[in-house]
């Protein structure tokens, strides 16, 4: 596969890791497309490796999205900005510092601009609560799971 094909790739991964963030963006879908476009073309046992797996993740992942409350961003008190400022910071928080860094770039981003809009420490966590009880944990989830697959294709891109 040529670099190019691989930068599309990656290309369509990060529209879909967005898409995740915004409701009605089949964003899994989207991520879960770029691994299968990129195991058609490089049919190496790895790539269909990373295919098999995303495939069982993802439908894990949206198995367990369906025990989960539904989003209701509207329902937490923050504005849209404050849950697309989390998810970008989750995304880069997850290269910085793997895995775990997902999960302390959204919580940490909510926290930040919502302390900086309300003005005060306790309206902080308060508000951090309120959003993730309304839309964290399925978001969360959704974008952990699509995290992995991508950092298991990056994986496989430069170490295979």
């Amino acid at each position: 596969m040529s670099v190019w094909q691989l930068v599309a790739v990656g290309a369509v991964m990060l529209l879909g890791l967005v898409g995740v963030l915004a409701p009605g963006v089949p964003g899994q879908a989207i991520v879960w497309a770029a691994v299968l476009w990129w195991a058609l073309t490089d049919t190496t046992p790895l790539a269909w490796g990373v295919l098999i797996g995303a495939t069982c993740l993802l439908l894990l992942n949206q198995a367990l999205k369906a025990l989960l409350p539904s989003r209701r961003p509207q329902e937490s008190g923050a504005p849209r900005k404050t849950l697309m400022i989390g998810g970008v910071a989750a995304i880069a928080g997850f290269f910085v510092v793997p895995v775990i860094g997902g999960l302390l770039g959204y919580v940490g981003a909510i926290y930040g601009a919502e302390r900086l809009r309300l003005g005060t420490r306790r309206a902080g966590w308060t508000s951090v609560k309120s959003v993730m009880r309304a839309t964290g944990y399925s978001v969360l989830l959704e974008l952990f799971g699509c995290l992995l697959v991508v950092g298991a294709w990056l994986g496989a891109v430069i170490w295979g």
